[in-house]
């Protein structure tokens, strides 16, 4: 798979729901990562595994 051929969507703040400044691929896998969100200004640990759509 190419850069071009990636999907690519927003993360989603798991607490107000709004879109975060990160974006992640269908091929990416984390585990315990700190995502931020702007909007609630809160720090939340979220896992995304493969196929997250």
């Amino acid at each position: 798979m190419s850069k071009q051929d990636a999907i690519t969507d927003w993360v989603h703040c798991p607490l107000c729901g709004n879109k975060t400044r990160d974006r992640i691929r269908e091929d990416t896998v984390l585990k315990n990562y700190p995502l931020y969100c702007p909007k609630c200004k809160q720090e939340t640990l979220i896992e995304a595994k493969k196929n997250y759509k």
